[in-house]
């Protein structure tokens, strides 16, 4: 039972703490939540993407990036780029104060809001560097391919776990996103999340520990 239990566990453990520090992905699966839109949908995606990630992580996926040793630095660069925009349109967003939208549950299409959690997730070098780098070091320090594969279903359930919890909990919160003030101090808060995410990224280049 333990060559079962052990690595399921230290994969779901792994994969929770990697998901639960707030970043981009999470700020905007939250902000979906508080306004009750396509939640199912958005959270399958992140954590179907995200067991993707995990198992290729696993399977060896890293070696792209030894074949490509540019990679890890056009990703950063386009990562920081769209982090950039979006925060300053939460910053426009907290400026001009009209949550009407938001306020009466309305959303954009699933489709919009499917490609910005798609943006947040494939264009995250974070992510690759928790799921591709990380986790899959991690499993090489289980012997068989065996206790691997339960490493990476434990890591994966971990992040159906965190999504789904993270975008139907969002609506505890509804009660106090009742006012315009809420959503703009939510706005600034993500805003400054996606700045500060790029800041990292950019500086990162600028010392050489990405690329």
């Amino acid at each position: 039972m333990n060559l079962v239990l052990a690595p399921a566990l230290t994969g779901f453990a792994t994969g929770f703490s990697l998901i639960l520090a707030i970043g981009a992905q999470n700020a905007f699966v939250l902000r979906q939540g508080l306004m009750r839109q396509h939640v199912f949908w958005l959270c399958l995606f992140c954590a179907t993407s995200d067991a993707l990630l995990i198992m290729a992580g696993v399977a060896g996926f890293g070696a792209m990036v030894e074949a490509w040793p540019s990679l890890p630095l056009v990703m950063a660069l386009a990562g920081a780029g769209f982090l950039i925009v979006y925060g300053t349109m939460r910053f426009a967003a907290a400026v001009r104060g009209d949550y009407a939208m938001e306020l009466s549950g309305q959303s954009r299409p699933l489709l919009a809001t499917i490609a910005i959690a798609a943006a947040f997730t494939w264009a995250n070098p974070h992510v690759y560097l928790d799921t591709l780098g990380l986790i899959g070091a991690i499993s090489t320090s289980f012997g068989d391919w065996t206790q691997r594969i339960i490493f990476g279903l434990g890591a994966v359930t971990s992040s159906f776990v965190f999504f789904f919890s993270l975008g139907y909990g969002a609506r505890f919160l509804a009660p106090v996103m009742q006012r315009p003030k809420a959503w703009q101090m939510l706005d600034v808060i993500i805003g400054l999340t996606m700045w500060a995410i790029a800041i990292g990224l950019i500086r990162g280049v600028a010392i050489g520990t990405i690329g």
